[in-house]
Formats: C-alpha cells, sequence, structure tokens
C-alpha cells in the first residue's frame, strides 16, 4: 500500500460510530474525521432540505480528498458518502448522480460496519430507531456489497466493540499486504 490506511465507520444512527472512530483514530495515531451532517443539523434553525444534504455530502467528499494530500496517516472517518446516498434516497426518493460517481472512485480501503447491538440513544437529530435501524443497516450492507467494498461487521459493546474493530482492521491489513 502507497499509503497508510482509510477507514470507515459506518452504520445507522446510535450504533457507536462516532466513539469507535474516536478510538480507532488514537490507537493507530491518526486522524478522525468526524460526521459533518451532525454538526451541520444541529446548527440549522429550520428543518433540513434537499440542498442542506447536498452541503454535507459536498463538504464530506472535501474532507475524503484532503485527507489524500498526508498520505502518512491514518485516517479514519465517521460516516461517508454511502450513509448519504441512502439519506437522500430515504427522506427524498433521489440522489445526485455526483454522488454515485464519487462513491464508485473510492478512496476508502475498508469499512466498519456497526450493527444495531447496542441500545437506542435519542437525541434531537436522530430520526431512525427501532426497526428502522434494522432495515437501514441492511440498506448500508448491501450497498457496500454491490460496490465490492471490503468491510467487516463490528458487534460488542464497548470494549468488545472496539477490540472486535481492531482485529478486523489488523486481519484486513495483514492480508492485504501479504
Amino acid at each position: 500500500m502507497q499509503r497508510k490506511p482509510r477507514i470507515v465507520v459506518t452504520g445507522p444512527e446510535s450504533t457507536g460510530k462516532t466513539t469507535l472512530a474516536k478510538q480507532l483514530a488514537v490507537h493507530f495515531g491518526g486522524i478522525c474525521v468526524p460526521e459533518h451532517a451532525r454538526k451541520y443539523v444541529e446548527n440549522l434553525q429550520r428543518p433540513y432540505n434537499y440542498k442542506d444534504i447536498v452541503a454535507i455530502a459536498k463538504e464530506q467528499i472535501r474532507r475524503r480528498e484532503d485527507s489524500l494530500k498526508e498520505p502518512d496517516k491514518w485516517f479514519i472517518f465517521d460516516t461517508d458518502l454511502i450513509i448519504l446516498k441512502i439519506w437522500f434516497k430515504e427522506v427524498f426518493a433521489k440522489y445526485p448522480e455526483w454522488i454515485e460517481k464519487n462513491i464508485k472512485k473510492n478512496v476508502i480501503d475498508y469499512y466498519l460496519l456497526c450493527a444495531t447491538d447496542i441500545p437506542w440513544i435519542d437525541d434531537p437529530v436522530r430520526e431512525s430507531s427501532g426497526a428502522k435501524r434494522d432495515y437501514l443497516f441492511s440498506r448500508y450492507r448491501r450497498e457496500m456489497e454491490d460496490h465490492d467494498f471490503s468491510y467487516f461487521i463490528v458487534t460488542g459493546t464497548e470494549l468488545t466493540r472496539f477490540n472486535n474493530a481492531l482485529a478486523a482492521i489488523k486481519s484486513f491489513f495483514y492480508e492485504v499486504e501479504s
């Protein structure tokens, strides 16, 4: 591998993505790229709309491209364009074509898909609890499989979740480099 890995921690709402992304960045001495959507939506003084999700997606792409300027660092992304594509489809029944083009020109080496095996924690920004989380989990998984992306489903709570993710990363990159 010419550069250090780019890993995305993805999954439905309230599945520990942010915590796991931060833990992994610390472990690898890398950079955690926070979820832009949360901060963006929290700062709106109105309900979000299609143009807001476009702005979020463009920022996500910029952050991903910026990571390529630092090939000597690990980057752990808290979500990515797959979540945004499905968010567009679920809420607006359409998405900009450039989203799919940017997903296909993927620079992500590995995905960690967080399972819904931890309790839902409500907050003002979250929308998809209960069975909807399981449904979205299957959508994200199908999207990664349709693109033939390498991924691992992360399960467990707290330290177990982190250790499972860490073992998957080490196993994947050991196999890739062998």
